[in-house]
């Protein structure tokens, strides 16, 4: 049996997913996904307070209504922010800042 093979490291001693890294770029885009989580719970809290069920409703149906408040959500969050994304962003900057400062001798 074979063990698991460490991960390769890049030339600067990292590997090549820069996902994790707290570039301004990924900060922008973690915050544009929260707002379209945020965005799409809104809009799925806003459909559970319909007053009466549709005499055609199917779970098909609801099925897709989800798939299109997803699309919706991500939409809004990237051509309409509310800024629940600008404000995420700004407070994870924020922290990775002061995370760096206290790693610092």
């Amino acid at each position: 049996m074979t063990g698991v093979a460490p991960p390769t490291l890049g030339s600067a001693g990292t590997s090549g997913d820069t996902s994790r890294l707290n570039t301004q770029a990924n900060l922008d885009a973690a915050g544009q996904r929260f707002e379209a989580i945020f965005t799409q719970m809104m809009l799925k809290s806003m459909r559970a307070a319909k007053l009466s069920d549709g005499l055609f409703d199917s779970k098909a149906e609801d099925e897709f209504r989800d798939m299109q408040d997803q699309k919706l959500a991500q939409s809004m969050a990237e051509h309409a922010p509310m800024g629940i994304g600008k404000a995420m962003t700004a407070f994870l900057a924020k922290a990775a800042r002061a995370g760096e400062a206290e790693g610092s001798p």
